[in-house]
Formats: structure tokens, sequence, C-alpha cells
């Protein structure tokens, strides 16, 4: 497209246009909704296991907990790799399965950042990628001119976080933090824009509900690793 957003409804009567839009907000809410309900899905799995020490003394006190941390990433590509070929209810499951696995990972956030720290982080996470979500969405320039630095950035957030895991190093995890929260505020707010034009691309319904999930699995993910990066500034520690 060569012009970002609303360029794809020139075409379009009046009265087309109209339908398209509300069809596109009626998509994007289907989008939120799916993010949201995993989110509290994550949120419950992780408090429930923190909760519970014949849960998690298994899985953090063992060198299970690797598998629990690296499981989700092994998934991300999982998921990526089988969504062409997967049928919507299928995605569906699969985003579920991912969301209940995630929050099992992040059971330990619970079990070293206070409560209190926990839900400021996680208000300021939410203020910071809906105000990027926004501008995505209401945004005429068109940012896939930035897709490549964003990608760039993103490889390199993940090969230095994965390096770290060994190394500890406190000032490297101060630059993943900072430079992370950009790329994946970046991130969220062309995930937007990428999910509102390819919903434009695909009439078929199966298609639509299946790139709603894949949009919430998205927009997740962003959400997700800008609340973890922000904890490193804003989370007290019990």
């Amino acid at each position: 497209m060569n012009t970002p957003n609303y360029g794809y409804r020139a075409g379009f009567g009046q009265q087309s246009a109209a339908l398209f839009d509300e069809g596109l907000r009626q998509h994007m809410l289907r989008v939120y909704n799916y993010m949201a309900l995993g989110l509290v899905l994550t949120g419950a799995v992780a408090f429930i296991v923190s909760s519970v020490p014949a849960l998690y003394v298994p899985i953090f006190s063992t060198p299970l907990k690797w598998v629990v941390m690296l499981a989700p990433l092994a998934f991300v590509f999982l998921f990526s790799f089988r969504i062409q070929t997967m049928t919507a209810v299928g995605a569906q499951a699969m985003f579920w399965v991912f969301c209940g696995l995630m929050g099992l990972s992040l059971a330990s956030v619970f079990l070293v950042f206070t409560g209190a720290s926990i839900a400021r982080t996680f208000f300021i996470a939410a203020t910071m990628f809906g105000a990027m979500s926004l501008y995505g969405y209401t945004t005429k320039t068109d940012l896939t001119k930035f897709s490549s630095f964003l990608i760039m950035g993103l490889i390199g957030v993940l090969i230095a976080a994965l390096v770290n895991l060994f190394m500890q190093s406190s000032a490297l995890q101060f630059a993943i933090s900072v430079i992370g929260i950009f790329v994946f505020l970046g991130l969220t707010a062309w995930d937007t824009q990428t999910i509102k034009e390819q919903y434009a691309e695909n009439f078929d319904s199966e298609s639509r509900q299946k790139l709603a999930v894949w949009g919430a699995f998205s927009l997740y993910l962003n959400f997700v690793n800008i609340f973890q990066l922000l904890l490193n500034f804003t989370g007290e520690r019990e």
C-alpha cells in the first residue's frame, strides 16, 4: 500500500466505506479483547503459581526453571511458523496455551517484586502501550520504513538478554532494559498499523478471525516485554 491506514478506502463509495470502517473497529476491538483476556489468564496463572509453594518450589528451585523461562520463546517461533497453516480455532487454542505458559514463567515476578510495585509498573506499561498503539492506529505516516531498524533492535535485545542470563551483568541489563523499552514501544505502533492494514487485505471471515488472534499475540508480546523491562526501573524487591 502506498498510503497507510486509509489509502485502501479511496475506491469505496461512501456507504461501503462506512461499513468497512465499522468492520475495522469491530476487528480492532476483537484484537484488544483477545489481548486483554490473554493478560488476565497470564496474571491469574502467575499469581496462583507464586502463591502455592508446592507449585513454585519444584520449578524455581531446580533446573526446571530454565525450561519454564525459555519455553515461551520457543513457543513464539512455533506459533510464528504454524500460524499460516492453522485454523482460526487452532490459533485461538495456541494463543491461550501460550498465555498460560507465559503466566507460569512470570510467576517469578511475583516472587521477587512487591505487589504494589507490580501494579504500579503494570499501570505505567499500560499507559505507554496504549499511547503507542493509539499512535499506530491514527498516524498517516507509513511505519514500515522503521521496520528494519525495529527488527534489528529486537534481535539484538533477544541475543543480549540470552547472554545476560549467564553473565548476570547489571550494566548490560540496564542497556537491555532501556533499548528494549524503546524497541517494543516502536513495535507496538508498527504492529497496530500492520493489523489495521492487513484487515483490508483479508476479506475471508476465517482469515480475519485468525488475523485477530495473531494481532493480539503480537501486541501481547509487546506489552509483556515492556512490562518486564520497566520492572527493572520501577520494581521494588520483596
